[in-house]
């Protein structure tokens, strides 16, 4: 380590969560921060007082706020009140703790849900609060619109205080969640495919028509932009998004997980379950400025989750 750079303290909150574990992970490059990320038993977020005196007690010089509770459209379907309350309270509590503690660098991470529904594609920064919010995943969408936006009235009464939002597109990757009922699309996909070819179904359901179209980027070129945007914080637009700027159909993500898996069986659409936003991708003009760009291309990023998932999941 370089002795002209002086050590970050870096408190990360959800290092247990997918996003967390690629960011400590990727740490590892990175040897003039360090970083702490207590869990549950060692912090409990949504408890407001343990929050404060936490933050008092360990003095971090930046937060970055990825915890959450986080789950696919059917998790978020069955779970509305708790995916609103635990992610709004967690909001509040670490980011009025860090402002209560003078905690000046704060990087709140948020979600590309937080967009109205039917905004127009891509989807720009200022239409935040611009429309109805999708259904499936409203209380979700509206916890995270609110850490956005305090985020926002803090730094605008002092911008001595560098609380910024980056909004990332959907995400995936090594310690993604593959359970059948509370997992994001494209796990979800490489589970059922893979499933469908260890045990010789040659049907594979495809939820709605399959033409509507997601942006994923891999969980690791998030955590690569966390610390590309830490040394640029200043700089850096209050909210910006973070993502390709290009999207595919779910037909076409099937395809693709189909044909690294080696699946050769049939597709077929269950009309009666529900779909979610038709389009969800966003503008990455700001962030093309910003000079960050991501470097794993789809089918790189989805041979190494379904490798991530042969390693860790044997049924």
């Amino acid at each position: 380590m370089s002795k002209n750079k002086p050590i970050s303290r870096i408190l990360l909150t959800g290092g247990s969560g997918m996003v967390g574990r690629n960011i400590l992970e990727y740490s590892s490059l990175m040897p003039y921060y360090e970083i702490f990320s207590p869990n549950s038993k060692e912090l409990n977020l949504l408890n407001k007082t343990d929050v404060y005196q936490y933050i008092n007690k360990t003095k971090p010089d930046i937060i970055v706020h990825a915890a959450g509770k986080v789950g696919g459209i059917q998790a978020n379907m069955a779970d509305p009140v708790n995916f609103l309350l635990e992610n709004l309270n967690m909001g509040q509590n670490v980011i009025l703790g860090a402002k209560e503690n003078n905690v000046k660098k704060f990087l709140n991470l948020s979600s590309s849900c937080v967009y109205p529904r039917n905004a127009v594609n891509p989807l720009q920064e200022n239409l935040i609060l611009k429309g109805e919010l999708e259904p499936t995943n409203e209380g979700y969408a509206l916890a995270k619109i609110f850490s956005t936006k305090l985020c926002e009235y803090i730094s605008k009464e002092d911008p001595s205080f560098l609380y910024k939002t980056v909004i990332p597109c959907n995400l995936y990757g090594k310690h993604d969640k593959f359970s059948p009922n509370n997992s994001h699309m494209l796990p979800a996909v490489i589970r059922k495919i893979d499933a469908a070819k260890r045990k010789g179904i040659k049907k594979v359901d495809i939820w709605g028509d399959g033409n509507s179209r997601r942006e994923f980027m891999y969980a690791e070129d998030l955590a690569d932009f966390i610390f590309y945007a830490l040394k640029k914080l200043e700089s850096m637009p209050q909210n910006l998004n973070v993502g390709l700027g290009v999207d595919y159909s779910i037909n076409e993500y099937y395809e693709t997980v189909a044909k690294i898996i080696g699946y050769e069986g049939e597709f077929f659409h269950d009309l009666s379950k529900p779909v979610g936003m038709k389009q969800k991708v966003v503008d990455v003009n700001r962030l093309n400025e910003f000079g960050w760009k991501p470097s794993f291309l789809l089918s790189e990023g989805i041979k190494r989750t379904y490798q991530y998932f042969k390693e860790n999941y044997n049924d």
